[in-house]
């Protein structure tokens, strides 16, 4: 496939974008484009790790069942993004599900290749960088789920979610595509308290409310909550 063909889609992701021009084209020479239907699995948890992927279009979410098969969806990710990488780095099973919200696109790099990538400091490098930025953010969710109030904690995830949406070049004033269920199945919250908070959120003029999306007001506003419990 020609580089030509997806960089259009992977043009605004930083991690990519820092990488040596040689090393982004053998990437892209080395993977294949895979379509998504809506509510197909990209693989499931337990898996044995089949690629390095990057989301070029739609968006997918990452969960895992519990024992009585409720649903924690653990993030949605947004086209750009690079992913899959844990389990090619130790061998070990894929520990959750990604399934296409919508229709997607995604770019599959072969196990082979990224071994072979890996060899070159500059790719190693870069991976290393993006697991350490994923441990700084695991961190911060973990800090938010033990210190915070219920309302730092769903301002914090709406501003995450607006960032990566801004990331994508919207405006400030953004809709996040995104359901309250699965809103509180990020937070790990029940359905009643996430309302509760919105509601608050909404009647201060923060957020605006929407079928399956939030519409953010005021970024910098909501941002001023992250903090406080």
């Amino acid at each position: 496939m020609p580089p030509s063909s997806v960089l259009s889609s992977l043009v605004g992701d930083d991690w990519f974008a820092a990488l040596p021009a040689a090393t982004r084209k053998e990437m892209l020479d080395c993977s294949e484009k895979h379509y998504l239907q809506p509510g197909e699995m990209l693989f499931r948890q337990g898996d044995a790790p089949a690629g390095f992927y990057a989301l070029l279009g739609g968006k997918l979410k990452m969960s895992t069942l519990s024992e009585d098969g409720r649903e924690a969806i653990l993030t949605i990710l947004e086209p750009g993004t690079w992913f899959g990488e844990i389990s090619l780095i130790d061998g070990k099973p894929r520990t959750h599900d990604a399934t296409a919200i919508g229709r997607a696109e995604v770019l599959m790099m072969t196990p082979a290749c990224f071994d072979h990538l890996m060899q070159g400091a500059d790719f190693a490098l870069a991976v290393a960088q993006m697991l350490a930025k994923r441990i700084r953010l695991l961190y911060g969710i973990v800090e938010d789920a033990h210190l915070r109030s219920a309302r730092a904690r769903v301002a914090r995830r709406l501003v995450l979610l607006a960032n990566s949406e801004k990331e994508q070049g919207e405006s400030e004033k953004m809709d996040i595509p995104v359901s309250q269920e699965s809103l509180a199945m990020m937070l790990g919250m029940s359905r009643q308290s996430l309302s509760k908070e919105l509601k608050f959120f909404e009647q201060a003029g923060l957020i605006r409310l929407g079928y399956r999306s939030i519409r953010i007001s005021s970024l910098d506003k909501l941002s001023t909550l992250c903090e406080k419990d």
